[in-house]
Parts: C-alpha cells; structure tokens; sequence
C-alpha cells in the first residue's frame, strides 16, 4: 500500500547521525551536509517506487552537487523481513547505479524515527543552516515512467533553497512503500 508524508515543517532543524556507508566509512551528517543545502532521502533496494525512480535520484544528485548541494541516502528497512534491503545489497545496489552520494545503513531505525520518514523514496531538504525547506516527492510519476518535461520536485526545491535558502511554499508530499519497521 502506498504511504504519502505529511507537509513541510519549515524551519525544522536535521537531526544529526552517525551511520555507517557502503563505502566502508560511517558518517556524521555534518561530514555531509552541502555548503549550500542537504537533500537527505530514505530510500531502499526493493520498492517498486524506489526503483521506478532511480536513474532520476541520481540524475538529480549529480546536478545538485554542481549547485552545492549534497544528498545523502539512508535506508532504515528491516532487512531480517526484507533481506534485499540488507547492508551487503545496499553495497550492491550502490556500486551497480553508480550512487554519486553516500548511501547509509540505519539498522537501529532510529534515524529514520527521528526524521519522521514515512515511505520510500522520502525527500527532506534543509538549507545551509539544517532547516528544513522541502518535503515531498521526486515527481509526479509515482511507480510509471516519467513523461516528458515532469517537474523535478527535489531537484527544482533544492536550486531554490541553493539560491535562496528557502523551499517553495507548495510542495506534494512524498509517495512510495512504508517504511518496513522492525517487529516491536
């Protein structure tokens, strides 16, 4: 069943992490963050939304770092109960995609919990200062191809928050799977 994420909390300041990659290193994310923003998304291996999205998360990271803007990805799934969102198949995933961007493993859930994530893929932008601009999806494809000419809703956010340290006032919320958490 698909999840959508509630509206943008402006000014919400990131959390901090400490998470290991799949480049063999773990990360603060105040080692990650943009000079001039910070695309952190919840993403995973197996959902179909994810997957459908890909080749434009990448895309859109690539132009993002040109503009100063990092983008992290985490991936909080239970990976006892979803063993393609493992630790040894995210290192996959990554080198497979040619990820341009760490991708973080959050075993624990804890990450995930502080964010708020709901759904994969789930897009949290913050401006230089870790305030939270933008929260919603990549584009309005959802699990189909993209048409020609789709807003690129993180991508266009986050060049505006680069630009002027602030989101767009109307934003769509994220779409994708749940979060797969653990049992309690």
């Amino acid at each position: 069943m698909a999840e959508a994420t509630p509206i943008c909390d402006f000014g919400w300041k990131a959390p901090d992490f400490r998470l290991p990659a799949t480049d063999g290193k773990t990360y603060t994310l105040d080692e990650l963050k943009g000079p001039n923003g910070t695309l952190v998304m919840f993403i995973c291996n197996h959902c179909p939304y994810v997957q459908a999205v890909l080749d434009r998360i990448v895309r859109d990271a690539e132009d993002l770092a040109r503009l100063g803007v990092a983008t992290v990805a985490i991936s909080s799934n239970d990976a006892a109960t979803y063993p393609e969102d493992s630790f040894p198949r995210m290192k996959e995933a990554a080198d497979e995609h040619g990820f341009p961007f760490p991708y973080l493993y959050d075993e624990s859930q804890d990450v995930a919990r502080l964010y708020g994530a709901v759904c994969t893929p789930d897009f949290f932008g913050f401006n230089r200062d870790l305030e939270l601009q933008y929260r919603g999806r990549i584009d309005a494809s959802g699990r189909n191809p993209a048409p020609a000419g789709v807003r690129r809703g993180p991508f266009e956010a986050m060049k505006a928050v680069a630009e002027t340290g602030r989101g767009p006032l109307e934003q769509v919320p994220s779409l994708g799977c749940s979060i797969k958490w653990k049992a309690a």
